[in-house]
This record gives C-alpha cells, structure tokens and sequence, in this order.
C-alpha cells in the first residue's frame, strides 16, 4: 500500500455528498483495510480530474486495487464513510462518464487478467481491467476473437467497453458489447456480490423466493419490467446502434431477462464490474480491405445498404475535411496517399477461409459496383502494410479532429449519433445543414455501416455566448436524430455529456424506469451520482467554462502551434489515451513499464493542466507533482510523432525544468552528463588517462557515484584521437563538388569517430566535398533532459552565427545522431521562432538517409547479409524513418524493423542510478534486447543513435553499427560519384 500524500481534511461541495466526507478518515481506513494503493494526494486527484470528455470533477482520491477483494474492500470502506465510487479502465469516455467528486477505483494496472480462455466453448472469463487487445491477441491463436472493437482497443478495457457498450468497427460481424457478454461478476454499492446473466422464468421465480438481497433486486427488477414493458417495446429505436439509456429491454421475456446484458452501458452507476463471462467469436484468417471512393460524403452514406447487403464485415465511413486534417496535422500523409480518387469514402472489409476467398468476395462486390452508371472509384489493398495504414488513418479520427493547426479546437459532445444506416445519407445532409447555421466547421467520420455519425465540432467552450449556442446546438441536434428514429449515442455512451437530453429520447415514463433502475442497484446513491439518471447539466462541470482564464507565463520556447502559449499546450491533450498502450510505436515508453497513469503522456499532460489552471495543484513551476510525474519521462519525443494531437512532452518537460530548478542545484547527472559536451573537449586531452580512471575499480566507482551513474553500467569509452582530429589528416576532394558540411556531433566526434569517417566515405562517393565547421559547435542536446535552455540557447546561437555563410548559401547539413538532427529540425525554430538563419538551417539539416535520397543518380552499396534494424525514437518522431529503410531496401541487405519503441537509455537517462536505470532497462527488455538476443551472432546489428548502441552493447555484449558503417562497408575501391561518371 502506498502511502497517502497531503491528505484533504476537507472537500468542496463539487456534487452529491461529497461536502460530508472526512476524506482523511476515509484514506486512513482505505489504508488499513485495502491491498492496492491509496492515493489522496494531489497530484492524483488531478490526474484523475478528468477524461476524454468536456469535463472535469476532482476526485476524493484514487484506489488500484490489487486484486478483486482488494476492490470489494475499497467499494465497502468507501460506503461505510458515505464516499461515492466511480469505476475507471482506460479513462477514455468522451461523455464525462468516468471523473466524478467520488473514489475513483483504477482497475487497469492489476485486476487484469484473463481467468479462462475456452476455446472449444467459445468464451472467455476475464477480470474487468483486461485491454481489449490483450484478449483479443489470446482469442487470435485459436482463430477467434472478441468481436467489439473501438478505436481505442489497444488501451481500453473490458470494464470500460462493458460500461459503455462499447461498438467499433466490427460490430457489423459480431454485434455490440451487450451482444457478447454472457454473464458478470458484480457488486453493489450497499456490499452484495453476484453473477448475473440471462433468467429463465423458472430460475426468476426460485430468486425472489429465495430473499435475501439477490431476491429483492431480482424481484423489483421484475416488477419494473411488468410496469414498463409496452413504455419500452414503444420508446427504444429499434437500430443496430442504440446505447442511449439503460438498457431495459433486456429484461423483457422475449430477451430472457438477461439482467447482465441490462447492466452493459450502465456507466458504473449501478454496479461494480468485477469479472466478465464473453462470447468469442470466429476471427476470419482471411481479410481484405476494398475502399470506395465517391464525390461526397453523403453519396458514400447513400450507398451504404448496397454495401451492407454485399456480406462485409465492416464498413467504416470518412470525408475529404477528415483527410485535409491529418494532412494538416502531417498525420500519415503516405497512409493517406493510397486512398482512391473522391471526397468521401467507405472502407468494407470482407472475411473468408483464406485470402483467396475474401479476395474473391471484394472482387465480385466490385464486379457489381462496375455495373453501374456512375460507380465509386474501388481500390483492393493486396498488402497487409496497406491494410493495417488504411485501417490507422480512420482509427485516428478522434484525434486527427483536434488541435488542427488554423482552426478552431474541436472537442466532443455531440459525437456519437446513430440512426438507421438506410436513412443516413439524408441525416448527414441535415446535419451539415445545422453545422453551418452554427457556423461549426465539422469532420464526419464513423460506422457507417450501422448509421453512426463520428465528429467533433468546434465548441467554444470558454465564452457566455458560444456555451448558450452549444446549448442550443445540443437541443436542435437531438430533435433532428430522434426525428430520424435515432439515438443520442451510437456506443459513447450518455455520461454527462447527454444525459439532460435523454426525457427528448424516451418520455417522462421511461425516464422513471430508468431512475428505478439505478435504485434498486444503488439505493445510497453512491454509484457514479450525476450521470444518466438525475443527471448534472450539459454546461455543468466543464473543464473550460467562462472561468477559464490561465496564466501566460513567460517561455523559452515560442509554442507558435499553441497560440504562442504554454497553457494551451497544457490544455492539447484531449485524453484518448493512445499513450497507455502496452505495445507498438514508440509512446509511451514509461508508462509501458510502470503502466501508472502520471507516467504516460496524457497523465502528465492533465498534470500540467491543473498546475496551470487548478486549485488543487499550488506552487506553479515549483510544483512537486509535476516534476515527480516529469522524472521519468524519457524525453524520447515518442509522444510528438505517435500522439495523435502531437503531445510534446520532452518540450514541456525541458521548459518546466527550466524554471523548476531556476536558481536551484540539479541533479548530479545534470552536471555529469547534461555537460557532456565540455567534459569530452577536456577528456580529449588524456583520452588514455581517463579511460584507464574509469575503468580502475575504485576509481570507476568513485566517479560513477559522483557523476550520478548507475554501478550497473560502464562509462562510455573516449576513442584516442576525435573525429575531428581525424579529419584534418582527410585528404581534400575536389572543390568543384556541391558541398556537404558533415556536423561532428559531441556522441560521434568524442566516442566513435569511425562512425563520422564512414560517413565522409560514403558522401564523397556520392559526390560530394565533405567540410565540417571550423569551430567546435554542439547543439546542447543533453541540456534539454534538465532544462537548461539559457546554455542551450547560447551553444545554438554561436552555431547560428558561425554557420551563417553556409546557412545563407544552402549547403546543406547531414547529421548523424538522430538526436542532434532534432535539435536543429525542432527544438531550433521553437526556441529562435523569428530568426530566419534558424528557420533555414532547419530545412536544410539532414540525417544521412534523407539527405542520399535527394541525390540525384545516386543507389546504396550492395550489402550482403541479414540485418535487424532499431530506430532512434526522435529519428522516428520528428524526422521520419522512411528514408532510413528505402535506403536499407537498395543495399540489398535481408534486414527486417524491429518494433522496438524506445531502447531505454534515452541519451542520460539509462546511465543514471535508481529508478531511470530500472525503468530504461525495463524499457529495453520489452522487444529491444531480447530481439538482439534472438538474433544469430552473424546477423547486423543497426541503430543509429549513439545511446541505442550504448543500451545494446552493455545489456547484450552484442555491438551494433550505424547506417554509415553499413553503407561504407559496401563500398569498394572503384567506387565512383555520379559526377565522375
């Protein structure tokens, strides 16, 4: 159990009863009587403040369990002090439905695990904090799979998907959440736990005879059936996508008062989820992608029961705005270059046997399309890399929609409709009607397929007179759905974001089920207060509102794409929580390991917020939540390139250090390793005498513990003359080559100078008189990791003016750590926004690759052998890995991208001692080193950047090369330039 940090006395009337809770008291006994973690500090109610949604409502405190009882327990000490409960998965609701004034209980780092797998049966039995993929990656090794599955399906959970009823793209073949579950483990606010499912009428009978609490639940719930049961057979729009509402019909005996399924889309404002029986269904091996191109949008939507009755088992729709967005965003601009021609699109995937015979299926489907006047333009993806890109563009349309740069922030809301799919062309054409009366620019994406509009519209949500439009949007919306025969949500769920509107929906009766509905399960009221039934209003608890008005501290850097302000990139993140996947891409390393929320990018995105703009969070840039929460950030700018509103948090974390330890002592390793430019220009003096000190075993130690490094790990070793040393004796090309000016990198020129003249090989074999700079320069990348940016400014201004000929000359720069190359492609223009000289040098730096591409007649080396490739996290998030690996194709080599994330180290950060060196090797054990490990002893190793090759080298013993080395291994002594031929 954790301990508990600067525990409240007392809480602000923020909703229901929460005014009359001790929360000391309650933390106190949570403490005593629960096996997880207890957090009342603040920094974790301000993480957990709010959602993917509008709004925000500071929690009492936090409890991961870590175990099921351990939840019990916590759902029971919470009752006996009158604390309401809010349960919480990935925290990606878009309607407000998981921040409460509450206890939250975070199932997602321990109750997460899957009980049984029967693959013969064709169930799964899993505890309610299990990622859906996780599951789903089990189920696929016996050819089946769980058949929802929402965008966010590689970090939400199944307590979460329960709660809401979640949908997503293959909802076509299998159904809704509601459509899969066959029973569930719950508890009661007031303490009672049962497995609930579906009740024939005999069963029904022998319950509410039996008594007890069980019996009366089951009773009441048969009563109110009886009492409604024409009132729900009348109200409920009978669509493939209908969440609004609890779902009561259900109960109904043509459903088998099926009290599980009643329960799925409740919100957590009835019960607890514990644990989940779900139906797995077959996952087709064979699966094609065939995307339809169209003029509109609206023809796209007016085509769809064509589609459908073609036998696929999704089809996701999308338009031009959508597109024009992500382009914007530079958001897979190669995924979105392999669309067909149009301005609408339906994406339909058929299943079969095999490929051949979904294949076959696309095939016919078009065959029929061409019989058409006008037929939609067709394109069949022979390729699963194409596939799964197709599949990333429509997957990022939550956040592909937000902080687009020039226009308007876009957030939820009124996101989530659905009406019969055979009416929604016309739906689509009214709604874009409204959208334009309010003078919201808007995006349309979504299941098509099933009627569901996917959007986010432009609210502004800060001014008296734009929430009385969205008010008045959020009424006009409503009545144009239901007009259609539609639902309010198509699988977000009501939460708080639609509740108020539910009476339009369903009636006064329905609305009295509903309310009858919560109290037989939570006759306290303490299950999730406020949203669904009795709900706050639409404009209540925003997370904006017209008190919004943050500080405009002043900043080192410019943050031009966030209005020139540090609070609104606090406020970017917009909660989709892509950062708490547990694999692929490179964001976010920390969380990976930790799998704690204020580790991921979105937990310390919400933390800058409220240390910008809440009262629970004091001491502004001092604030030691942020900075505890910032710790472990590996900088490793993973966020900027894989977040889809490109969340850069090294960026924040540099600026926050910067004013956090202003007139303060760093660390050690800041002294030791953030300097490690000046500390290399005087080892380069006694290469010898300091290798021999750092690897003497007392001596070695000695400054290890001085300079903050873990006794775990060597000290890099300084090679005998630099590269720059080196390159003196190089023999001058021909001058009447272009120029290249080679930048000696610190890591490069100081640690492995045959890196750099590998490099020279190979750029004047292609052509080129290589020069580097006359004076020794440095980008100050180390600096960044502490905040040091008034000494990374100067180090960038002295480049700027020494380069200054050549930068006016366009000659162009080629780099070689990965990491420096950002400095000049990103840090640079953020931090010198209005000089041009930086600008240019920017647009004119290079890695090697990028840099080979543009030469004209030039082809790699032929290279033999296997290769495994890594990628440095900042080549790959702010520079792009595709030069890199068409370079790699022309070398001939049989080499293969690992999906490594990030390899740990992170410049400083894996030297250091304590927690960094445990997360970084943590890190590099996800897919990095045991990779190497796997590989044959004759396999190339290639990583570019010079901590990747520190982290493989001392974890493996295994020693890998770059590019460079590569590339110039291939080269022989008849080598010519183009220009020479």
């Amino acid at each position: 159990m954790t301990a508990v940090l600067e525990m409240p006395s007392t809480l602000p009337a923020v909703g229901t009863r929460v005014a009359d809770v001790d929360a000391r008291a309650l933390a106190i006994d949570l403490l005593n009587e629960v096996d997880g973690e207890v957090r009342f500090d603040a920094g974790s109610r301000a993480l957990y403040a709010t959602d993917a949604s509008n709004y925000r409502q500071v929690p009492i405190g936090v409890v991961v369990p870590h175990s099921v009882e351990a939840a019990i327990a916590a759902v029971n000490v919470a009752r006996r002090h009158g604390a309401p409960i809010v349960n919480r998965g990935g925290g990606t609701a878009l309607a407000g439905q998981t921040c409460n004034a509450a206890v939250v209980l975070d199932f997602s780092k321990y109750v997460n695990r899957i009980i049984e797998l029967d693959a013969a049966g064709k169930r799964a039995h899993v505890q309610s904090g299990i990622v859906l993929d996780e599951l789903r990656n089990a189920a696929e090794q016996h050819n089946l799979t769980f058949g929802p599955d929402p965008a966010t399906h590689d970090h939400c959970t199944l307590g979460g998907m329960i709660g809401n009823n979640s949908c997503g793209v293959h909802s076509v073949m299998a159904g809704k959440t509601d459509d899969n579950v066959l029973s569930l483990d719950v508890l009661t606010y007031d303490g009672e736990r049962l497995r609930v499912g579906p009740t024939p009428e005999e069963e029904l009978a022998r319950i509410v005879d039996a008594g007890g609490r069980r019996g009366e639940i089951y009773r009441r719930l048969r009563e109110l059936r009886d009492r409604y049961a024409d009132d729900i057979r009348a109200r409920f729009p009978n669509i493939p996508r209908r969440v609004s509402g609890y779902n009561l019909p259900y109960l109904l005996p043509e459903h088998g008062f099926d009290v599980a399924k009643a329960l799925v889309g409740s919100e957590s404002t009835c019960v607890t989820v514990l644990e989940a029986e779900l139906q797995l269904v077959d996952s087709p091996p064979g699966r094609s992608l065939l995307v339809l191109g169209y003029p509109t949008v609206f023809d796209a939507a007016d085509d769809v029961p064509s589609v459908m009755a073609s036998g696929c088992i999704a089809c996701e729709g999308l338009d031009q705005g959508l597109v024009d967005d992500m382009l914007a965003k530079g958001l897979h601009p190669d995924h979105v270059a392999l669309l067909p021609d149009g301005h609408g699109w339906l994406l339909v995937e058929f299943g079969g046997k095999d490929r051949d015979e979904s294949d076959a299926k696309a095939k016919d489907f078009i065959a029929q399309l061409q019989k058409r006047v006008h037929p939609p333009s067709t394109h069949l993806y022979d390729r699963p890399s194409q596939e799964a890109a197709i599949w990333e563009v429509r997957e990022s349309g939550l956040g592909a929609t937000a902080m687009v740069p020039g226009k308007a922030t876009s957030g939820p809301g009124w996101e989530d409709s659905a009406v019969p799919p055979d009416k929604l062309g016309d739906y689509l054409r009214d709604m874009a009607k409204l959208f334009a009366e309010h003078r919201y620019k808007v995006d349309m994406y979504g299941h098509f397929g099933q009627g569901v509009l996917h959007c986010r519209i432009p609210f502004d949500l800060v001014s008296a007179a734009g929430l009385a439009d969205m008010r008045r949007f959020m009424d006009e919306a409503a009545d144009l759905c239901l007009g259609y025969g539609g639902s309010l949500s198509g699988e977000h769920g009501d939460g708080q974001a639609r509740a108020e509107l539910l009476p339009k929906m369903f009636g006064d009766r329905l609305i009295h089920a509903f309310e009858e509905f919560k109290e037989i399960w939570d006759p306290e009221g303490g299950m999730n207060p406020g949203k669904v039934v009795r709900p706050y209003r639409i404009l209540d608890n925003l997370r904006l509102g017209t008190g919004y008005n943050p500080p405009n501290p002043k900043t080192h850097f410019a943050f031009q794409t966030d209005h020139d302000s540090f609070a609104h990139a606090a406020f970017r993140c917009v909660g989709v929580g892509e950062c708490r996947r547990h694999d692929g891409g490179v964001m976010c390393p920390s969380y990976m390991v930790t799998r704690e929320e204020k580790h991921s990018t979105r937990g310390r995105a919400h933390l800058l917020f409220e240390m910008m703009n809440g009262a629970e969070m004091e001491r502004g840039w001092r604030n030691e939540e942020v900075r505890e929460a910032l710790d472990l950030c590996l900088a490793c700018k993973g966020c900027k390139g894989d977040c889809p509103v490109n969340v850069d948090m090294a960026t924040y974390k540099a600026e926050f250090y910067s004013h956090y330890y202003a007139g303060r002592l760093r660390p050690r390793a800041a002294y030791s390793m953030g300097l490690i430019y000046w500390w290399a220009g005087l080892a380069a003096k006694a290469p010898r005498l300091v290798n021999a000190a750092a690897r003497a075993p007392l001596l070695g130690g000695l400054a290890k513990r001085l300079a903050g490094v873990a006794s775990e790990r060597q000290l890099p070793r300084f090679a005998n003359r630099t590269f720059r040393q080196r390159f003196a004796d190089h023999p001058q090309t021909d001058a009447s080559r272009p120029e290249v000016i080679l930048w000696p990198d610190t890591f490069n020129n100081h640690f492995h100078p045959e890196t750099a003249e590998a490099a020279v090989s190979v750029l004047e074999a292609a052509g080129y008189q290589v020069t580097i700079p006359r004076a020794t320069l440095c980008c100050g990348r180390p600096l960044y990791d502490w905040g040091m940016l008034d000494l990374a400014e100067r180090l960038l201004r002295q480049v700027l003016r020494e380069l200054r000929p050549k930068i006016r000359a366009g000659v162009p720069v080629v780099g070689l750590e990965p990491s420096c190359v950002a400095v000049f492609r990103d840090e640079l223009v953020s931090l010198f926004p209005n000089r041009q000289d930086a600008r240019r040098l920017s647009e004119q730096t290079f890695v090697l690759s990028e840099f080979l591409e543009r030469v004209e007649g030039w082809s790699p080396p032929h290279v033999d052998g296997q290769a495994v490739v890594h990628g440095h996290c900042h080549h790959r998030s702010v520079i792009g890995i595709r030069p890199e690996e068409h370079v790699l194709d022309g070398t001939g080599l049989d080499w293969r991208f690992v999906d490594t994330g990030c390899c740990g180290m992170a410049g400083a950060f894996g030297f250091e001692a304590g927690e960094h060196y445990r997360v970084a090797m943590a890190a590099g054990e996800r897919a990095l080193l045991p990779a190497v490990r796997e590989s044959d002893d004759d396999t190339l190793l290639i990583a570019d950047g010079f901590s990747c090759r520190e982290q493989i080298e001392q974890s493996t013993g295994r020693h890998a090369v770059h590019l460079a080395e590569v590339l110039a291994a291939g080269l022989d002594d008849r080598t010519s330039s183009p220009a020479d031929r």
